[in-house]
This record gives structure tokens, C-alpha cells and sequence, in this order.
């Protein structure tokens, strides 16, 4: 392998014009590649519709599919067009022949073409510039040369060669690759897309049809390799996606927010982002009560969907009388036992309530077609349909299969005890009723003070009554801290589509938790999923994850720890001190010398003093989710945000704190996990009170 600055003068590209350097062919390329998508963003912008459109309403869709073109056309100037290129022994696809001219693909976020339609850059998820992540010196996929370029501030100021095909040449690695990877975080989240590893690409070009689960320590990627996911399946099967719809689902807005860049980096825009919170929101319900850990425990529990069935069918009766139905001057008889086994036969099926209760009124009057027929009438479906919606099968519907409010169902639930303990008979202990039962209850819907676990279960309800939309592909991340009942609300939106899970067991920082993926798929009805395990890690230094890691054996025994492939020196300082805020400030200062973000986590409780004695030091500061600039870097974190963020320096304050801030050790110990593992170039713990046992012995 060769790297390349601009005054070196080499020429390993093998391409025989050493007429000029190298890097200057690349930045000239560079130059026109993006010159070529300025043209082909120009020619969307002059698209006249007013002669191709039939209608207003056909001219405002067509124009906002051109306002969406000409926004996945945007040339990003600090984000590199293309980083990477491929020179290939052969065309792809054409026969191994000696002597075949082989092909030169630049390898870029998007498709950019030059005015007669020739490619200049490729789009990293063509099939043609898959090698570029996969192709090894064991396995060099027919490529000659593969080159990474440098950027520095959107000008490309280097490039590194490895011959491939070349057996004379070592394997080595990349230093291009590892300088982006250790590259200071400022902003929102960067895509990875040009250092996704081997391992890492195979998931991202999974397909669509099966659901894949991603075990991921700190560091792994997991999250980038699922946005990246997203971002191939819509160029794969664009059509299908376009009509069915892709999600993206995170713990809570911080976190969107942080990730909510990438995918428009890589060219998509459509990509709908929301928290499990928004996809169980209901029209004038509000948030506004909290549960006790227990009691959100039995709530989140996956046997609250059998109480909820129950409760669902206990609304429909069997007929007590015979139905009379008027037609003209004659009437018809259909006697209560035909009702009933009817109705007998559509609880069988067990179809949605709101389905068959819909059903009811034509299967009855169906009966009484039959009963026309047997007495020499011709009826058809209008005569059908008019005695479905006659006021006596109204009426007799009405009273057998009356229609039900889950909002109002779950209230009764939650309110009544004779009405819980009917339908949670065998299937929740006394003392677990006696946790759901509200202390006071409420009058109404509207009045009820609703916790996050209670929406949950109305939407089950609700889809206990109707079916729930399915959507195409849905990403659900930091997955491990979702209820089974959160996993159902999921699965809900991908019964027909598939699904990407992304989490880490040892980050599980809810006390429902999920114990294994098996468990949390079977839920989210994909049990069939693939199970891959990203153990690499790029993110997290060496000393940082090994210090880390010292709490798996307390928080989730059995698990492999994250190897970094990243040996920073000095990246972990712990510090005890008996001045601990002041302290904590010092050290902000010092980590704000260096290039790049800093985090300042601290248990939840501790933020209002660190907020005021950041303020009256006048250290500038961030609150999670707001986007760090050059001017303020220094954001500060309560414990229970932390998770999916990253930052170049970390200043974590009191890790004791941060355990005892939480319902258990476990919990508290899993946060701690969590706040220790955010930082990608330097950790510094500060401590006043002892440090917790399962840390181990102090470092030397």
C-alpha cells in the first residue's frame, strides 16, 4: 500500500499518463464530477410541466417530485462527492479473457453522470462498487487498484493506493481509513459510507424481504450500518419502498435529531424518523403521568395483550331473541340460534373485532336472502346490502357486537377492579393487578393522567379493533430498552415488511429490558430474523472500551466484549478529587484545547449545579440534540440521554451517582456502561465518592 500527499509526485494509479501528478488528475476530476452534478441539477431546475400536466393537482405532485429531485441533487461542499476509486482487471460482467480492458469507477454518495450520460461517479450501493468494501488481498474481486482519498475541509488533499491483484504487495492497513474513523466530531452524526468494513457491508446489503437483528457493542457502528441499510434498500427497491414507506424508530428526540443528517447526506430525503412515543400517540391524549418501575414492568409485559383480547371480546353477546325483518309487506324471520352461531363462528375466526363486527350485518343478511330464495324471490347483492343496513340488523348489531373505544377500554382496565380481574384471571397475579389499578381512578379519557406504558396499550387495543398500517422497512434502534408490549407496537408497522433491530443487551438500561434477542424478535413477530454480531470496534479507544468492559460480567454475563482496533495512549484518565464540580469545570477547560466535541455527562440529578457553575465560569454550553459548532463544542448530558451519542472528549462527573440514580444496581450499572463507552478520543472520570466495586481496582 502507498499513500499519497500532494507533494509526493508519484504515480501508482498504473494508468500510464504521468503527464501530471496524480492528485491533480483527482482534485481535476473532482473539479468536473461536481460541475457535472450542478448541470444535472440545472436541468431538473428548468423542467417546464406546464404542458405535461392535466390538472392542478397532477401539476403540484409532479412538482413536488422535482423540488425533492433537485434536493437529492445538492453538492454538499464540505462533504466529499466522491472517496474512493476502483480500476477493475476486467469490465464487470465480461468474460475473463486474457487481455480484456479492464474499467475505472470514482466511488461517490450519489450517481453523477457528464452531459452525454457517461458515469463519473458511482453510487457506493451499485453493485460495481461493492469490491470496494469487500475486495481483500485474499480475495481481490478482479480489481487492480483500489484508491481512498483525503479530504480536508471538502478539498481532496491525498490518496492512498493498494494494488490488489499484486502479489508482490503486502496487506496492510489503511492509514487514510483510520484517519477518517478517529476524525473530530463536530455536528450531527457522519455517515460511514466511506469506511463501512467487510462485515459491516454484508449487512447493509441484506435484503429486503428477511429482517435482520445487529448485536453491537459501543463503537461497532451498528446505528450507521443500519441508516446505511435504509439508504441501499431505497436504491435497491425503490418502487416497492415508495409505496409502502420506510421508518426509522429511536429512543427519543436527542437522538433523532443527532442521526437525522446522515441519511440526506447519502442523497434520501423520504425517510420518515419517529420515537416509539410518536407512533402510539392518539388525538387529545397526552403524556402526563409517570408509572413506577414495577408497575411499568406489568404494563410493558407481554401477557397484557391476552387481558386486552379479553377484554376486547367480553363486549360481544350472544342474541336473546329472534330478529324480524320488514321487506315490503312481508317479514323475516331469523331465529336467535342462527344469530348466535353466526357470531359463534366469527369469534372462532378470531379476525379483528371492528372486522367482524362489520361482517355481522352482512352474514345476517345473507341469511335472509336465503330465506327470500326458499320462498321463490330473486334478491341480489342491492337487496342484500339495504337489509344489512335496515334499522332492525342495525339495532340487533348494535346490541350483539357493540362498537368499542380503546382509549375508554383501557381506562375501565385500569379504573375498575371487578372489571381487571374478569379478564386478567390466570393471567396476572393478584399483587399485579393490585400494581395496574390507578390509586385514584379518573372520570374520563380526557382527564386521565396517561403514562407513556398506557399508550402502548391503547394502540394495542386499537389494533385489536383495527388493523394497523404496515410500512416497507422499518430500523428500530437502541431496541434493547423496548417492553415486549413496545416490540408488539413495532411489529405492527412491518407485519408485511421487514425489519432492521439494532441494539446492545449491555446497554439495556430499563428495567424491562429485554434478556435476549430471541425473546425481543418473537415479540416483534420476527422470529425468523438473522442474528449478526458486530465485535469491532472503530469508535471507542482501546483503554476506554477495556475499562468499560470491566462491568459486562455484573450487566450481562455471557457476553463478548468490543475489541477496538483503536490503541490511543493516555485516551483514559480517573481522577478522585474532593472538590468535584470544581474539578469538573478544569477539566471541560482542558478538553475544550483539543480539536472537536465535548461531552460533559452527569447523572440527571447533578445537571441543574453543573448547568449553574458552567454558566457563572461563563463555559458555553449545549443541551443534547443542538448542533455543535465551531463556537460552542461543549454539550452538557444527563445520564439518561446519553445513550447513541458520541463525542470526541468526555468529561464524565460521579459514576456513583449515575448508578444510584437509577430503580437497581443492574440498571444504574448498564447506564454507567453506557456514559463510559461515549467518548472517541479521550475519557476523563471524576470522582468524589468511592467508585463502583464492579469497576474493579483502580488504574495504575
Amino acid at each position: 500500500m502507498s499513500a499519497h500527499a500532494p507533494e509526493t509526485g508519484i504515480d501508482n494509479d498504473g494508468a500510464g499518463d504521468s503527464a501530471a501528478h496524480p492528485l491533480a488528475r483527482e482534485q481535476a476530476h473532482l473539479t468536473a464530477s461536481r460541475a457535472a452534478l450542478r448541470a444535472m441539477r440545472e436541468d431538473v431546475e428548468a423542467l417546464d410541466i406546464r404542458d405535461v400536466t392535466a390538472n392542478w393537482v397532477n401539476a403540484i405532485v409532479l412538482q413536488a417530485q422535482i423540488d425533492d429531485r433537485i434536493k437529492a441533487l445538492a453538492d454538499l461542499a464540505h462533504t466529499p462527492l466522491f472517496f474512493g476509486r476502483l480500476n477493475y482487471l476486467h469490465a464487470p460482467g465480461a468474460e475473463l479473457a486474457e487481455g480484456a480492458e479492464g474499467e475505472q469507477f470514482y466511488i461517490g454518495r450519489r450517481h453523477v453522470h457528464d452531459a452525454d450520460g457517461d458515469p463519473m461517479v458511482i453510487d457506493w450501493r451499485a453493485p460495481v462498487s461493492q469490491p470496494f468494501y469487500r475486495a481483500s488481498k485474499n480475495d481481490p474481486q478482479d480489481i487492480a487498484l483500489r484508491r481512498r482519498f483525503g479530504y480536508t475541509g471538502g478539498e481532496l488533499t491525498a490518496y492512498e493506493d493498494e494494488h490488489l491483484s499484486d502479489p508482490a504487495e503486502a496487506a496492510a492497513v489503511s492509514k487514510l481509513l483510520q484517519r477518517e474513523i478517529e476524525r473530530p466530531r463536530v455536528g450531527p452524526m457522519r455517515d460511514i459510507v466511506a469506511t463501512i468494513q467487510p462485515e459491516q457491508d454484508e449487512i447493509v446489503r441484506s435484503g429486503l424481504s428477511g429482517s435482520v437483528c445487529v448485536q453491537g457493542g459501543p463503537g461497532t457502528g451498528k446505528t450507521a450500518v443500519g441508516l446505511h441499510r435504509v439508504a441501499y434498500l431505497l436504491y435497491a427497491h425503490r418502487e416497492r419502498l415508495a409505496r409502502t414507506g420506510t421508518l426509522v424508530i429511536g429512543p427519543n428526540r436527542s437522538f433523532l435529531h443527532y442521526i437525522e443528517q446522515v441519511l440526506p447526506a447519502l442523497g434520501e430525503l423520504e425517510v420518515k424518523q419517529a420515537t416509539v412515543e410518536d407512533l402510539v400517540a392518539r388525538d387529545a391524549l397526552e403524556i402526563r403521568g409517570t408509572d413506577a418501575a414495577a408497575t411499568a414492568v406489568v404494563k410493558g409485559d407481554a401477557r397484557m395483550a391476552e387481558v386486552l383480547r379479553r377484554a376486547v371480546r367480553s363486549h360481544v353477546s350472544m342474541p336473546a331473541e329472534p330478529l324480524m325483518v320488514v321487506r315490503g309487506s312481508r317479514r323475516w324471520r331469523v331465529p336467535a340460534y342462527e344469530i348466535e352461531e353466526i357470531v359463534a363462528e366469527l369469534l372462532d375466526r378470531d379476525i379483528r373485532y371492528g372486522a367482524a363486527r362489520d361482517a355481522l350485518p352482512q352474514r345476517i343478511a345473507h341469511t335472509v336472502l336465503v330465506r327470500m330464495e326458499q320462498a321463490g324471490e330473486a334478491p341480489d347483492d342491492r337487496v342484500q346490502d339495504s337489509v344489512a343496513r335496515g334499522a332492525a340488523v342495525k339495532a340487533a348489531v348494535k346490541a350483539i357486537w357493540p362498537a368499542v373505544e380503546p382509549a375508554k377500554l383501557v381506562l375501565r382496565l385500569l379504573s375498575e377492579p371487578e372489571f381487571l380481574a374478569e379478564h386478567a384471571e390466570g393471567v396476572l397475579s393478584d399483587e399485579e393487578q393490585q400494581l395496574l389499578l390507578w390509586a385514584k381512578p379518573f372520570r374520563s379519557v380526557k382527564s386521565a393522567k396517561w403514562s407513556a406504558a398506557d399508550l402502548v396499550l391503547i394502540d394495542e387495543a386499537a389494533d385489536l379493533v383495527e388493523r394497523t398500517h404496515s410500512l416497507g422497512h422499518v430500523v428500530l434502534d437502541e431496541a434493547q430498552d423496548l417492553s415486549p408490549m413496545q416490540y408488539r407496537a413495532v411489529g405492527r408497522r412491518c407485519t408485511t415488511g421487514s425489519a432492521t433491530v439494532l441494539g446492545d443487551l449491555a446497554q439495556g438500561t430499563t428495567p424491562w429490558a429485554t434478556r435476549s434477542w430471541d425473546e425481543a424478535l418473537a415479540h416483534l413477530g420476527k422470529p425468523g430474523a438473522a442474528l449478526e454480531e458486530l465485535t469491532a470496534g472503530f469508535r471507542v479507544p482501546r483503554e476506554v472500551i477495556a475499562y468499560a468492559s470491566r462491568l459486562l460480567p455484573s450487566i450481562s454475563p455471557g457476553l463478548a466484549a468490543v475489541s477496538s482496533v483503536r490503541e490511543t495512549p493516555g485516551s483514559l484518565v480517573v481522577t478522585p478529587t474532593p472538590d468535584l464540580t470544581a474539578s469538573v469545570l478544569d477539566a471541560c477547560r482542558a478538553a475544550l484545547a483539543h480539536e472537536g466535541s465535548i461531552g460533559l455527562i452527569a447523572a440527571d440529578a447533578r445537571i441543574p449545579e453543573l448547568a449553574e457553575a458552567l454558566r457563572a465560569a461563563e463555559l458555553p454550553y449545549l443541551a443534547p440534540g443542538e448542533e455543535t459548532t465551531a463556537q460552542a463544542r461543549l454539550t452538557l448530558v444527563p445520564a439518561s440521554l446519553a445513550k447513541g451519542l458520541e463525542y470526541d472528549y468526555v468529561v464524565l462527573d460521579e459514576p456513583a451517582a449515575i448508578v444510584s440514580g437509577e430503580p437497581d444496581e443492574r440498571t444504574g450499572l448498564r447506564r454507567l456502561y453506557v456514559c463510559l463507552t461515549r467518548a472517541v478520543s479521550g475519557l476523563h472520570v471524576l470522582h468524589a465518592a468511592a467508585l463502583p466495586a464492579a469497576l474493579g481496582p483502580a488504574l495504575p
